[in-house]
């Protein structure tokens, strides 16, 4: 039980929210992939079958919360290797009815990695796509923990690894009726980071907190939190239909959030099939499937979106919304998005690994901004010394952190737990590594994560700040911001650049420009 769960209000499991969603819709879509089309009863039967699976395979909860330190684990751990797709989903769901913990897995791992994260994740068993069967292998013999194989069929045609068992053919066999367990508030929710700041760490969740702080507990908007599972029903009962495209990949956990706080309401996902962002393809389902609402990661993936709208001809009525999370939305882009579909909200979500939803922005026509958010519940700032919070209109920079549901701890890390998690006058924050400001009407400005600061002659520079004020100037397409080492400054900063296609800008155009809004 967390500092701020002591009193009566209900505590929920994710696999709990999943079956009041599927008792209310069982027959509304839930997820659309390819030529799948599975209704809520029928993930939820898929999902409950991958835990009678893995509870027949002797995974499941063998150290209850309360006997366990902040940075340990009682549960198995389901590593999952997949690309998007529903055995993402059920994979995630299967194993929280199993009280197994999933994890997620970065496909794009060579071995080294790979074999570096499923020892730290102390796995226990993997859901993998075949495709991955062959990196697998080499690093099987210095896995011996790693017990459970399901290898998921796809195009690749890999056989089966030895000892592995195929999915569908494992969920046919199992019982749809799921395992005798009942899974618990303090069961974990795992998401690995992406080590921008450090080899990746596996972030350890209470499922309550995180489903509060991430995965549809609170309203969005409003920040207010669901008190019970009949509210839950109600607001499923109620639910109109909203249909959600989310383009990043599921190993992410802005697009885990995205698709649980979906999920968990009864709204519909649908997923594109392509491994790598098609925009043609991501349009194509809009217009089919009515979308309303897309999720990217920063300029990358919008531009992109942008530029196949433009040279095209789609149906994007249904679109009103662009979510955005995970990477900053170019102030100038989002101006490109609003002169080509003028009705369109896009909205920028604030958070991390550690955190969970921090903050939010929208933008709609002529009312553009990026790197400045309206704090939720528990988001504030603190000093760079991390002993005081800095009050609304303090002129320092110092470091964005939570309070309220937070993680436990990194798993297997105390050190770093006791780090990045400090108490200060009795309340336990997470400090994820963010810079920032407090203004003086209570927003908060994101300057970007430290290990990304540049020190140049005294001076703090955020690379962000910079890229955001270059990529601004109307013939730029792309812009990487870095430091390198300088005789006289210690550090200075430099940028590549990437024009629009026949563009021609000098770098004294493109220096005074810049210089408009960021101090030279």
């Amino acid at each position: 039980m967390s500092e701020h769960d002591t009193d009566e209000r209900e505590q929920f499991t994710l696999a709990g929210v999943n079956e009041v969603v599927a008792s209310v819709a069982p027959d509304r879509e839930a997820v659309i992939f390819q030529d799948r089309r599975l209704t809520f009863g029928q993930l939820a039967e898929r999902s409950r079958r991958l835990a009678s699976y893995l509870h027949s395979q002797g995974l499941g909860c063998h150290t209850e919360r309360s006997e366990l330190q902040p940075h340990e684990s009682g549960q198995d751990h389901l590593g999952l290797y997949l690309y998007n797709g529903n055995e993402y989903l059920e994979g995630m769901l299967g194993a929280y009815k199993s009280r197994v913990a999933p994890f997620n897995v970065n496909y794009r791992y060579v071995d080294e990695e790979l074999r570096y994260l499923l020892t730290d994740a102390r796995a226990t068993a993997l859901l993998y796509h075949a495709e991955f069967a062959p990196t697998l292998a080499r690093v099987l013999p210095e896995l011996p923990e790693l017990r459970v194989l399901i290898q998921v069929a796809d195009e690749s045609g890999e056989a089966l690894l030895p000892g592995a068992v195929d999915y569908e053919e494992a969920l046919a066999s199992a019982d749809p009726a799921g395992p005798p367990v009942e899974p618990s508030p303090d069961d974990l929710y795992i998401v690995y980071t992406g080590g921008t700041t450090g080899m990746p760490k596996g972030v350890l969740w209470r499922q309550h907190d995180i489903f509060m702080n991430a995965m549809g507990g609170k309203e969005v908007g409003t920040w207010v939190e669901v008190t019970s599972s009949d509210e839950i029903a109600e607001k499923v009962a109620n639910n109109a239909g909203f249909r959600l495209m989310p383009l990043p990949p599921l190993m992410h956990g802005a697009a885990q959030w995205a698709a649980f706080m979906m999920l968990n309401a009864g709204s519909t996902l649908i997923m594109p099939a392509a491994h790598h962002l098609d925009a043609a393809e991501v349009w194509r389902l809009v217009a089919k499937e009515q979308v309303q609402s897309v999720v990217v990661v920063g300029d990358a993936m919008a531009r992109p979106l942008l530029e196949e709208l433009k040279a095209g001809e789609y149906d994007v009525s249904s679109l009103f919304v662009v979510g955005n999370g995970g990477a900053a939305l170019s102030a100038a882009l989002k101006e490109e998005w609003l002169d080509e579909l003028p009705n369109l909200l896009i909205n920028d979500s604030l958070g991390s690994s550690e955190t969970g939803a921090q903050a939010s922005h929208l933008s709609s026509k002529d009312a553009v901004q990026t790197g400045k958010f309206t704090p939720g519940p528990g988001a504030i700032v603190i000093s760079a010394e991390m002993d005081r919070l800095l009050e609304a209109g303090h002129d320092g920079i110092g470091w964005l952190a939570q309070s309220g549901p937070v993680p436990l701890g990194y798993l297997g890390d105390p050190d770093k737990t006791a780090k990045t998690f400090p108490t200060i006058d009795g309340v336990r924050y997470s400090v994820s590594g963010d810079r920032a400001i407090r203004k003086a009407d209570g927003g908060i400005d994101l300057l970007g994560r430290d290990s990304q600061c540049i020190n140049s002659g005294g001076e703090k520079i955020f690379v962000e700040e910079v890229e955001q004020a270059i990529i601004s100037h109307p013939q730029v397409q792309d812009v990487l911001v870095a430091g390198r080492p300088s005789e006289r400054w210690g550090n200075e900063v430099v940028a590549v650049v990437e024009l629009v296609e026949g563009a021609e800008v000098t770098e004294d155009e493109l220096s005074a420009h810049t210089n408009e809004s960021v101090a030279r």
